[in-house]
């Protein structure tokens, strides 16, 4: 099957590498023009849509109040005017223990709120309020990348982490069952643990051993597992998959 998404336009936010840029690649090799977020990244972001017309990249840094909305405004305007699929991928993982002091425990729970959910929930609503105000459009999906640490639960050290990512999951269903009939269709995508620059901090503290524990396959999930899913659901082939989840965890967590 080859999917074409020429003439479709689309934001992905954390897409400077990993599993974002895999998936900001992927969806560029299918034909569509995509805003390519970044926060520090620049350069490797600016590589992604070298020599692709139309594609281009955004900064901004969603831990920041504001940033979220600013970022779609922006999306929009060098879109020509529209987003027909938003992919919320952006997020951080931040160690803490639960021994830190009260007042590092807190800030790192914050901030992984704000970017990993807060900034999520953000986009996806102006993205909904974009597809509303444009009813004679073909409508809007948005995917989210969430984790198997939603259903699972993590470590103890990313007690925010997984709450973040869980509340992606309610979100996400929500805005499937209350949008739907506003052409608007809402996807999770939980990967388990993803060979990527974010999890070598997790690889480095509990070791390869740890990470590859409980997977089914011969190796560990990479971006490129999950990068074909996104186009597939990006097509509308999928449309009556609304509100689902789809786990991406080479069998590590079966549910």
């Amino acid at each position: 099957m080859k999917i074409d998404l020429t003439g479709r336009t689309a934001l992905v936010t954390g897409a400077s590498r990993g599993i974002g840029k895999a998936v900001a690649e992927a969806l560029l090799d299918a034909g569509a023009s995509v805003a390519v977020h970044y926060r520090s990244g620049r350069d490797a972001a600016e590589a992604i849509v070298r020599g692709r017309a139309g594609s281009c990249t955004l900064g901004a840094d969603l831990a920041q109040p504001g940033a979220g909305a600013d970022l779609f405004a922006r999306a929009v305007a060098v879109l020509g005017g529209r987003v027909d699929l938003l992919v919320n991928n952006a997020g951080i993982a931040i160690s803490s223990p639960i021994d830190a002091p009260a007042v590092d425990w807190e800030r790192d729970w914050e901030t992984t709120m704000t970017v990993n959910l807060t900034a999520s929930a953000v986009l996806a609503r102006e993205a909904v309020r974009h597809a509303r105000a444009h009813p004679e459009r073909a409508g809007l999906r948005i995917v989210f990348i969430s984790s198997r640490a939603a259903f699972r639960g993590d470590t103890p050290d990313y007690l925010a982490y997984a709450a973040s990512k869980g509340g992606m999951v309610s979100l996400a269903r929500s805005i499937a069952r209350g949008f739907g009939k506003d052409g608007v269709k809402s996807f999770v995508i939980a990967p388990g643990f993803t060979r990527t620059e974010m999890a070598e901090d997790f690889i480095k503290t509990y070791g390869e051993e740890y990470a590859m524990k409980g997977i089914a396959l011969e190796r560990m999930t990479e971006p490129r597992d999950i990068a074909p899913l996104v186009v597939f659901l990006a097509s509308g082939l999928a449309d009556h998959c609304t509100g689902t989840s789809i786990d991406v965890n080479a069998a590590s967590y079966v549910r």
